[in-house]
């Protein structure tokens, strides 16, 4: 059986999400309740991620632009399999192990899994905007969207099962569908138009990374659009580690679940399920009705959807009541489920092929420097204040980017 690379492409992006649904649909309840961790040692499990991320994106970047995207994804899926199995099986090594503690333990599951996204991230977007073409990325990565949250959506109902039956579970069966993943893509994951860069006889290959390396730095210094696309990259890493750690606790601990038969497992799969079929409706109508394979379109569509959701955190912050908390919520999650496949398709309009996966992987390094930096501040705003000054902090972080797009705007609309 053959597939062909944009079949490879949405398979992959459902059966990733269908893992991290699983698993972190209620990896607050695993974390928090089963684990104990307190809200600084949650960014610090943020931290530690982000800067494994940020030592080796760029050697995993180069890697994939040097050798070879397929067996960098490849590793990627594997490296990802073994680090959450493990932080599956946490509780058991805590009785194994007694004097390594949980969270050393969390730290190194978090080290194993930061260079296995450091090896997928640039590497797979690289690999299927070659083999398909330019001109067809900006409706693929919508469609591959739509698979995503069809994919989240069955994670959602396998995370609130198996986190019924051991909060540990949910990691356990995620990790094992990476690793299925990685053995699915050794057989059918093909790579026929990456053209590896030449290698003279005296060269060796760290020679060759390097070359690749500051050929995708020359690009990103002599584009100006590159230069914004780095800011903009930078300060969303900052805001967003500051909600994604911290939205859970704000409802648990501030806002507070309202009492009723559902558990705790049941209320956060039962946002994330409506979360999903309110992004599939509008990603649909984003596929039919925005032609995001025009720039301009691309950029319009991310200044409103900053502009809202920047609003909509604010919002969120300072929830009087859980309902309209859980409106807030709904909202975030369908304008996020837009800006990424718009994000995608505006950096790889503005990158050239030979360094395609390096340059993602330079902004990969961004995103972690930005949450690097962000995380352990608004953490210890939340620790200092309080998370619902967290939040606010993040929304703030976001504030210069709707400068960005404004300004790349008033510029094309002149020309």
């Amino acid at each position: 059986m053959n597939f062909h690379a944009s079949q490879v492409y949405m398979i992959m992006a459902f059966m990733q999400s269908l893992a991290n649904s699983t698993m972190f649909t209620t990896y607050a309840i695993y974390y928090i309740a089963t684990l104990g961790l307190n809200p600084l040692e949650l960014l610090i499990v943020g931290m530690v991620l982000e800067v494994t991320v940020l030592i080796f994106e760029g050697i995993t970047g180069v890697v994939a632009d040097t050798y070879s995207r397929r067996l960098s994804v490849i590793a990627g899926m594997f490296a990802l399999g073994a680090g959450f199995v493990l932080q599956g099986f946490i509780p058991s090594l805590e009785t194994l192990t007694p004097f390594v503690g949980v969270f050393v333990w969390v730290l190194v599951s978090q080290l194993i899994c930061g260079i296995g996204y450091t090896f997928i991230s640039g590497a797979d977007t690289a690999w299927v905007v070659d083999e398909v073409g330019t001109e067809k990325m900006g409706s693929l990565f919508l469609r591959a969207k739509s698979y995503s949250l069809m994919g989240t959506l069955l994670g959602i109902a396998v995370s609130v099962g198996l986190s019924t039956l051991g909060t540990h579970l949910p990691y356990a069966a995620g990790g094992l569908l990476y690793l299925g993943l990685g053995l699915f893509l050794i057989f059918f994951m093909k790579e026929q138009r990456f053209v590896r860069p030449e290698r003279t006889a005296d060269s060796s290959h760290w020679q060759e990374m390097k070359t690749t390396w500051l050929s995708g730095a020359k690009v990103i210094r002599r584009e100006p659009m590159l230069l914004l696309i780095l800011v903009v990259t930078l300060f969303s890493g900052a805001a967003s580690e500051g909600y994604d750690r911290l939205w859970e606790a704000h409802l648990i601990s501030e806002i507070g679940i309202p009492e009723s038969h559902l558990s705790m497992a049941m209320w956060f799969g039962l946002i994330a399920a409506v979360s999903t079929f309110l992004s599939i409706f509008v990603v649909r109508i984003g596929e039919r009705r925005l032609d995001v394979n025009n720039e301009r379109v691309v950029m319009v569509g991310m200044f409103v959807l900053t502009f809202i959701r920047i609003a909509a955190i604010l919002a969120f912050a300072f929830s009087p009541t859980f309902t309209w908390a859980l409106v807030c919520l709904l909202l975030i999650g369908m304008l996020n489920s837009l800006t990424q496949p718009l994000f995608d398709t505006w950096l790889n309009q503005n990158i050239e092929s030979r360094v395609r996966a390096t340059i993602i992987s330079m902004m990969g390094q961004t995103d972690a420097l930005g949450q690097t930096a962000g995380g352990p501040f608004v953490g210890w705003v939340g620790t200092r204040y309080s998370i619902r000054a967290s939040l606010v902090m993040a929304a703030i972080l976001l504030s210069p980017i709707l400068l960005i797009f404004g300004r790349v705007l008033r510029k094309k609309t002149s020309r």
